[in-house]
């Protein structure tokens, strides 16, 4: 039998995590490994507990989600931790931030429980939750607006080299997966396997230094291999 995935709860409306914790207890294959009400209770209960996945608020008080997933990405001990940040609004100033730190993906809070469950079971498989409804354009703009990494990341210019050892089919599927495309998608596209396809994200993920399809997209655009389109 499959362990349930573990799930952490960071938000400091505590009517909030009760309703979720409610909703994800629901669920045969997932469970609540704890509640934090501020950014730095999220990280230590995330070592504590060894979370899957974290639904982190953005905005609390003290140490803020953004500040708590920059931590969690960047301890080797949590390397497996998904971060998933949770938005009043879908367009926030703060998501493309998230997904520099380390945030597998965004997901608004209005979202329909299915759907908050479904961005639960998609992080823990390591896929990117990017929500169709604002991802591909909020993240052009936002890193258009931004012009090079933030948070002391890599540059353009080393994401540059990193894409140099790339295979000339990788940087294809990295293009394919910036523009949100699955990996049965691209499959179709490039008239392989959909295995064949994952094969390749993942070669790119280890030499672009990626944890996730969230940080190919997020690269891909740093350095400038995808263009952001102007509508």
């Amino acid at each position: 039998m499959t362990p349930a995935i573990k799930v952490l709860l960071a938000d400091d409306q505590a009517l909030l995590r009760s309703a979720f914790r409610v909703l994800v207890d629901s669920e045969p294959d997932m469970t609540v490994v704890g509640e934090a009400a501020d950014g730095a209770q999220a990280v230590e209960l995330a070592r504590s507990t060894r979370a899957d996945v974290v639904l982190m608020d953005i905005r609390m008080p003290g140490t803020d989600g953004l500040t708590a997933t920059r931590m969690i990405s960047a301890d080797p001990d949590l390397a497996d931790v998904r971060v998933v940040m949770l938005t009043t609004f879908e367009v926030d100033e703060y998501v493309v931030q998230s997904l520099r730190a380390g945030a597998s993906g965004f997901l608004g809070k209005g979202a329909e429980p299915e759907e908050l469950l479904n961005a639960i079971r998609i992080a823990a498989g390591g896929e990117a939750l990017l929500s169709p409804a604002a991802t591909k354009g909020l993240i052009a703009t936002f890193l258009a607006q931004g012009g090079g990494s933030a948070d002391g990341g890599p540059g353009a210019a080393e994401y540059s080299e990193r894409l140099a050892a790339l295979t000339t089919r990788e940087r294809e599927v990295l293009v394919l997966v910036a523009a949100g495309l699955s990996n049965d998608e691209i499959a179709e596209r490039l008239v392989v396997s959909p295995l064949t396809v994952k094969t390749h994200v993942n070669r790119a993920m280890a030499k672009l230094g990626a944890r996730d399809r969230a940080q190919l997209v997020v690269i891909a655009y740093e350095s400038g291999l995808v263009r952001p389109r102007v509508e």
